[in-house]
């Protein structure tokens, strides 16, 4: 029985009930980041596991180059520091913790012929907690392991940039299954039906899925959890913080100090290292469709003219070598140059992150190996990737008004109110502010951007955000217009924290009140001028050609 054979699952402790955000604005590292958290959270079975230290120091390759070793390294580096974590999950110290089971079924019943994961934000195989969980319960049960992707035509302002980053990423994954004698299968359509009938078609044991704070997914999970059948247990882990979103709070955080400190204090337990995804031992009864990945691109019901950007590379081995190119050509200047838009100083791993191709927690491990040689900066990554991170997950789990003025603070919808018919000076459309067609150049440039890269620097976004409530007729209209544009073009866009990023800039949160100012009110104000003594201005605007437009 599942029970059993799982180390009885039912006696663990779960709750049903919980407990770069675009990083917008400018971070202080918090001290308690300096020190690296311990690669283990209990003992291990394993001894060499128990002596396998990951966060020592980057490792030399011989056939390093001037500017570092190939991404194919980085990969190799990344497999051997799984190898030597453990065998596989059966021999690694799994948090518990990490998982919620969902349903009242708590055991795997006799006969069910496979354990299922069904994937949706974290689209990888390796460093994927959801996936190794769902491993442990098909090896514990002597079952085949499936996985799944349920693709829908089409997903709130999605573009066939979005889509074309997720789909090949997600050919990846089907291939890596393949090799590690796992079903993959891609579902189509609606995902509280397909689920559960690929669970009574083929007998599926129990199901495994990932987490997500989003009420569109969390919808998806709650109508697969009523449809499964009543014997399924529903697993869900959370495989995309380093510390589960359940167990790091169970209320809404104010801001980032209310929650760093509850977050930092579970690093010893949950920054460990990964043990790998192994190839499986028990052969499926029946073999995936085939998928004809071009087809399914040609069937998608999404606007096809912002199309894919040239730069990004998706898929795991595209967030690796970003990851490497940042560790090794960017991360000493992060620090004191992260604000400055004409420098390149930033990790831009938010695609990767965005669609789970890559894990932050390894993202983390690999940057704290330089922490003797980029102090300062490997704490203002960590503060930005754990925890603010983090705090975006937070605010979404626990306040479903994530995306609209409700969901802000008292005082931030007061002020906002108070200054609602305050004189505009300017006053644009969605579709002048869509095709930069301002008076201001560097707004226009920092759009310009957006939509030709996929991405926007994370000082600019807050100046570009803070500008459009300047500049449209109410604070619901600009938040709107943020969020619109930022989904449209940006490449981790729909994300936690694209939302509180846009939140923070137009109405507080996680914020507090400044100055009393026309149209702003109390919410902290940017100007032209400032931008200017921050860095040069006119660099940036050369560089991405954003004109003023001034009406006749």
């Amino acid at each position: 029985m599942f029970c059993i054979r799982l180390i009885s699952l039912s006696a663990i402790e779960f709750s049903l009930n919980p407990a770069s955000y675009r990083l917008l604005c400018p971070l202080t590292a918090s001290p308690s980041m300096k020190k690296s958290a311990s690669s283990s959270s209990t003992s291990s079975a394993e001894p060499a596991a128990k002596k396998h230290k990951p966060n020592d120091g980057p490792q030399k390759t011989s056939n390093s180059k001037a500017d570092g070793p190939s991404s194919e390294d980085y990969v190799a580096l990344f497999k051997a520091d799984r190898k030597m974590t453990a065998k596989s999950i059966l021999d690694f110290d799994f948090s518990k913790k990490r998982v919620r089971i969902l349903s009242d079924a708590k055991s795997i019943e006799d006969g069910k012929r496979g354990v299922l994961y069904w994937m949706s934000r974290d689209v990888r195989v390796q460093d994927n907690w959801a996936f190794l969980f769902a491993q442990k319960l098909a090896l514990k049960n002597d079952l085949p392991l499936h996985v799944c992707f349920n693709l829908v035509p089409k997903f709130l302002d999605a573009t066939i940039r979005h889509f074309k980053f997720m789909l090949a990423g997600l050919e990846e994954v089907a291939n890596e299954c393949e090799k590690l004698n796992i079903q993959f299968h891609l579902l189509r359509g609606n995902a509280g039906d397909n689920v559960p009938e690929f669970v009574r078609k083929h007998k599926i044991g129990s199901v495994v899925c990932d987490f997500s704070p989003l009420r569109v997914p969390m919808k998806w999970v709650d109508e697969v959890k009523r449809s499964l059948p009543v014997e399924v247990p529903l697993c869900q882990v959370d495989a995309h913080n380093i510390v589960p979103v359940w167990v790091t709070s169970e209320k809404l955080e104010y801001a980032a100090r209310t929650i760093r400190n509850k977050v930092n204090n579970n690093l010893p337990t949950y920054l460990t290292p990964f043990p790998p995804l192994v190839k499986h031992p028990f052969t499926a009864h029946f073999e995936a469709d085939p998928i004809n990945w071009t087809k399914v691109l040609d069937t998608l019901q999404v606007d096809r003219s912002v199309d894919a950007v040239e730069w990004a590379k998706p898929g795991y081995i595209g967030g690796v070598k970003t990851l490497q190119s940042f560790v090794e050509k960017r991360l000493g200047k992060f620090n004191g140059k992260r604000n400055d838009p004409t420098e390149n100083a930033l990790s831009n791993l938010s695609p990767w992150f965005h669609f789970g191709q890559i894990s932050v927690q390894r993202a983390i491990l690999t940057v704290k190996k330089y922490g003797k040689r980029y102090s300062e900066s490997v704490a203002s990554f960590c503060e930005e990737a754990i925890v603010r991170r983090e705090l975006s997950d937070n605010f979404c789990f626990h306040n479903e008004n994530y995306d609209n003025l409700k969901g802000a603070y008292e005082w931030a919808r007061k002020t906002l109110d108070d200054h609602r018919k305050d004189k505009r000076v300017y006053c644009y459309s969605r579709e002048e502010l869509e095709t930069a067609k301002t008076h201001d150049d560097l707004w226009n440039s920092a759009q310009l951007q957006m939509v030709k890269e996929g991405k926007m620097h994370g000082f600019l976004r807050m100046y570009w955000a803070k500008k459009i409530l300047e500049w449209t007729k109410t604070p619901e209209e600009a938040l709107a217009t943020a969020i619109y544009l930022n989904d449209r073009y940006s490449l981790d866009g729909r994300d936690p924290n694209g939302y509180v990023g846009c939140m923070w800039s137009i109405a507080g949160i996680h914020d507090q009140g400044w100055k009393e100012r026309e149209i702003f009110g109390k919410i902290r104000y940017m100007n032209y001028e400032g931008c200017k003594r921050k860095f040069n201005v006119n660099a940036f605007v050369v560089r991405y050609g954003g004109k003023a437009h001034h009406r006749k």
